[in-house]
């Protein structure tokens, strides 16, 4: 048995988990200060199709963090009244603002010293 190495394992000791709350890396949702802070920018964009012709503004590229994404998307849906809603996907963290909110969210954003580009 000298000579092998593990391939594959549904043993949850083989896998990864978190320090702070003992659960698996890849579902782990505790706030980081590295995952709040880093070097990231968000992307503005319009959306219209498949949502009965009402206008959204979606940002992309926030971290993935579920606490974080939150608390933003709350403040920033109390501060333009309108409603919203926020996802995290694989390549990061979505915030969609009903209706064209991109002058009030770029006032937001860069209250919070956040980086954007877009619209």
């Amino acid at each position: 048995m000298k000579n092998t190495r593990l391939v594959y394992s549904t043993d949850p000791k083989d896998q990864v988990r978190c320090e702070k709350c003992n659960v698996l890396k890849e579902d782990c949702k505790c706030i980081t200060q590295e995952q709040v802070t880093g070097q990231y920018t968000v992307k503005f964009r319009i959306e219209k199709n498949g949502r009965g012709g009402k206008t959204v503004t979606v940002m992309d590229g926030f971290p993935k963090n579920e606490d974080f994404l939150k608390g933003l998307c709350k403040e920033m849906k109390a501060k333009c009244g309108v409603g919203g809603t926020h996802t995290i996907s694989e390549n990061g963290g979505t915030i969609e603002i009903q209706g064209d909110k991109r002058d009030q969210l770029k006032r937001i954003l860069e209250q919070k010293q956040i980086k954007f580009k877009g619209m």
